[in-house]
């Protein structure tokens, strides 16, 4: 009869839980055990499993009363005394006989249903143990090594091995990664669903550069400086409003730092995204003002009910305020919560004629449109090049060669 049973060894498998400390893997085999014994010997009977977690093995006894033979009733709990004395001559009917059980007691389909569920539990406990690592980490920037890549996610391994993932949606545009490549993303959703565990990141956050500048600005770090507010464009812009409550500390000179010093990294982390850092006030005219920087406004008038505000400036500033596919506006409008129209200054031409005139030929919604991105003249609209009108407006190029056709035809 085995002495022990060494399950480390036995079972293989159990080698490769990395995250399983010896003891808690030796908790498990003993409980998983007592569940089979109950289950072979009856919910009546007598067993004791002791674990040796240093030598990775367990021992398992049962404990049996001896009795007559003709009062032998229930083989589970009692031993007949003739079977008693074949290992002690001495053994007296009401005495305890200690049974050890090895591997040898069990047959081949107990073993491997054994088996099976102790790599279940097992399996069970590893991924509760890393839920729980992780669940206190949402929200944090972790640095992993690029396991695998495909159109879908990239999977990418922790310090510690454990699979995480960086879903497509979740990537800068421009990011490209391939196997062994060092990644940083923030934990951005960590969830146990039937029994599988998702970890996933988040390079595209607001989060993620809120956590960049945790990380490259001590002042920051230290609370001199607070963010108020982060919104992206991932891999194109970015506007975060910053405050500091030390009047001898300028909170953007703080976070751009000397020639850009301190930003550039965090730029080309987020693979070259523009990054605008506004100076927060409660005046939302200068907020405003501020948030579409570099362009320089005539006037503002503020609907606070509506949370909309119409800025007037200068033809020439229209463009700079609207940005490159529209995104400094966009952005503008998301960092203040209010919804921004541009008008250009009212400069007398008796040549230029006010886009409402063509509502009798022009949707009254596209003409809207138009004067969304500061495009409320005619000549305004004629003075942009086709592919800009596209871009900014998001009309169809099909209509945007009709509205130029229509307007081009009230001069001639």
């Amino acid at each position: 009869m085995e002495d022990n049973i060494n399950l480390i060894e036995s079972f293989a498998e159990f080698k490769e839980f990395k995250n399983v400390d010896r003891e808690s893997l030796m908790n498990i085999l003993q409980e998983t055990f007592k569940h089979m014994l109950a289950r072979k010997y009856g919910p009546e009977a007598t067993v004791e499993v002791v674990v040796n977690i240093d030598k990775g093995d367990l021992e398992i006894y049962r404990y049996l009363e001896i009795v007559n033979d003709d009062e032998l009733e229930d083989e589970n709990t009692q031993i007949a005394l003739s079977e008693a004395v074949k290992s002690e001559p001495d053994f007296e009917v009401g005495e305890e006989f200690i049974e050890k059980i090895g591997l040898s007691h069990f047959g081949r389909r107990e073993i491997l249903a054994l088996r099976q569920n102790l790599i279940t539990k097992v399996l069970e406990f590893e991924k509760s143990l890393v839920y729980e690592k992780y669940r206190d980490r949402v929200g944090e920037i972790v640095t992993g090594e690029v396991y695998q890549s495909s159109r879908r996610e990239i999977i990418v391994l922790d310090e510690e091995g454990i699979e995480l993932s960086l879903p497509r949606n979740e990537q800068i545009p421009s990011d490209f990664y391939k196997k062994g490549d060092s990644i940083r993303a923030v934990v951005s959703r960590v969830e146990m669903a039937n029994g599988k565990l998702y970890i996933n990141l988040s390079r595209t956050s607001p989060v993620f550069l809120e956590r960049l500048f945790e990380q490259e600005i001590p002042e920051i770090y230290d609370g001199l400086i607070t963010i108020k507010n982060i919104v992206r464009i991932p891999g194109e812009r970015a506007k975060v409003a910053v405050e500091s409550y030390d009047d001898r500390i300028d909170p953007v000179g703080a976070c751009v730092g000397m020639k850009g010093s301190r930003i550039h990294g965090i730029v080309r982390e987020l693979r070259n995204e523009n990054i605008d850092v506004v100076n927060y006030t409660t005046n939302i005219k200068l907020y405003i003002t501020r948030a579409l920087n570099p362009a320089k406004i005539t006037n503002i008038e503020i609907d606070e009910e509506k949370q909309k505000a119409e800025v007037t400036m200068k033809a020439d500033q229209v463009s700079l305020a609207i940005g490159k596919g529209g995104y400094n506006i966009k952005l503008a409008g998301r960092l203040t919560e209010y919804e921004i129209e541009v008008y250009r200054d009212s400069v007398v031409d008796d040549e230029d004629v006010d886009l409402n005139e063509f509502n009798d030929e022009i949707d009254q919604w596209i003409i809207d449109v138009l004067k969304s991105i500061g495009c409320d003249t005619a000549k305004s609209v004629l003075e942009l090049p086709v592919d800009e009108l596209i871009k900014l407006s998001d009309l169809e190029e099909e209509t945007i060669h009709e509205i130029i056709r229509i307007i081009q035809a009230e001069f001639e």
